[in-house]
């Protein structure tokens, strides 16, 4: 009969960072990918409609962060980006289940995505302007990395969801050191 290998905390955590990790460079290679194309095939002063109104693609390059705030201070937003990049990573590693895993992998991936136009995009290092492509109607235009962190998000949800089904409820469970209910306690 054949038995059935155990693994480790240690290999778990391995297996779980490595599918991080793929996720994260897929994500990166699609979105400086599409970024590329972008560059090469669209213009800002045009639209190309995908889903009538609602979706289209237009060239767009942003200097602030979401909605291009912050503007005037893209540098700060690249030091901000790098130190937030940084602790995702870290959070990352410690990942408790593959959910989580997937999950941070398209989050860092897609922070990675911005942070290199960020670091290498015109005007100058560290102060790169974002190339955006997705224009969502008459609100904003984004780009797949953006997509990316909204996909990593409802990853993380649901990995947050299904941990905590699984975790039963301190509250429920009768205390050992006490099994008699309080309300049954006789006192003389």
């Amino acid at each position: 009969m054949p038995q059935l290998r155990r693994t480790t905390p240690m290999r778990d955590r391995v297996r779980r960072s490595a599918v991080m990790l793929i996720v994260a460079a897929i994500v990166i290679l699609i979105d400086q990918g599409t970024k590329t194309l972008a560059l090469n095939t669209l213009r800002q002063d045009a639209r190309i409609p995908l889903i009538g109104d609602w979706l289209g693609l237009q060239l767009a390059f942003n200097p602030g962060a979401i909605f291009s705030l912050g503007e005037g201070s893209t540098w700060v937003i690249t030091v901000i980006g790098v130190a937030v990049t940084a602790v995702l990573i870290g959070a990352a590693i410690r990942a408790r289940n593959v959910w989580s895993a997937v999950g941070f992998g398209f989050i860092v991936g897609g922070a990675i995505g911005n942070l290199i136009d960020r670091l290498f995009s015109p005007p100058a290092f560290g102060i790169g302007h974002v190339t955006d492509f997705l224009a969502y109607g008459n609100l904003f235009i984004g780009n797949l990395a953006d997509v990316a962190l909204g996909i990593g998000a409802v990853f993380l949800i649901v990995a947050g969801l299904r941990t905590s089904r699984r975790r039963p409820d301190p509250a429920s469970r009768p205390d050992p050191v006490d099994p008699v209910p309080a309300e049954e306690t006789v006192h003389p």
